[in-house]
């Protein structure tokens, strides 16, 4: 019996809409996607907005870095649909009671921006979300700050690399799991990224891994739905 592994849009769905752009998200719940991931990082005011990049040159018709800039300074920029880059605080309005999974990234393996685990775990814990929001950092070190702030949530370590002894490595570092590149044949929750290629995600899902992160969830809903009926016909 296959496992239902989660499909998460990786920055919402940009197969069909610019990167982490609130039409994406929107989008892709109104079309029942288990899940969303999208990157965080702070403003000049401290305000969490929603962007891959530390800069905004790759993404908006603006230049220079996010938080060179304050929060309204920012809005005056365009994604390619002509929508001003997002804010925490609208896609936790937008998931708001909504039967979809939130996976927010910490972008702080470049630059560490001063509290930003706090300011995003208060936001969360006064958020009106269906499910716990599972965070994910490529920086070890905020997801120690984040569990000592609140050790209730679920932490999870992104990395491009293998990881030794990973259920040791899990349990001593107070993880729920692990969001890797490649996968690993443990005992540990994982989520893998950024899976755009059917015969990968195939495997996966026959691996039962819990979460599969992609640029075309709709492609890959529709193989998870194949494979799932091929089951039942056997």
């Amino acid at each position: 019996m296959l496992k239902h592994t989660l499909i998460f849009g990786h920055r919402g769905y940009p197969q069909k809409f610019p990167e982490n752009s609130l039409a994406g998200f929107r989008y892709s719940i109104q079309h029942q996607i288990d899940g969303l991931e999208f990157d965080v990082h702070l403003t000049k005011d401290s305000v969490p907005v929603i962007i891959h990049d530390e800069t905004i040159d790759r993404t908006t018709d603006g230049s220079g870095e996010v938080n060179s800039y304050t929060f309204a300074e920012l809005r005056q920029f365009k994604l390619r649909n002509a929508e001003p880059i997002p804010s925490l605080a609208e896609i936790l309005n937008l998931a708001a009671y909504q039967a979809v999974h939130l996976n927010l990234e910490f972008k702080t393996d470049k630059k560490h921006y001063a509290h930003i685990e706090k300011i995003v775990l208060k936001m969360i814990r006064e958020s009106d979300l269906k499910f716990p929001v599972i965070f994910s950092s490529f920086n070890l070190e905020t997801l120690k700050i984040c569990h000592q702030l609140d050790p209730s949530q679920q932490y999870c370590w992104l990395t491009e690399r293998q990881v030794p002894d990973a259920e040791k490595f899990v349990k001593e570092t107070g993880l729920a799991g692990l969001h890797l590149q490649h996968y690993q044949q443990v005992n540990v929750p994982q989520r893998l990224w950024t899976i755009d290629d059917e015969n990968s995600a195939r495997s996966l899902f026959e691996a039962g891994v819990d979460g599969l992160i992609t640029d075309n969830f709709e492609q890959m809903k529709l193989l998870q739905k194949q494979l799932f009926s091929s089951q039942k016909a056997i």
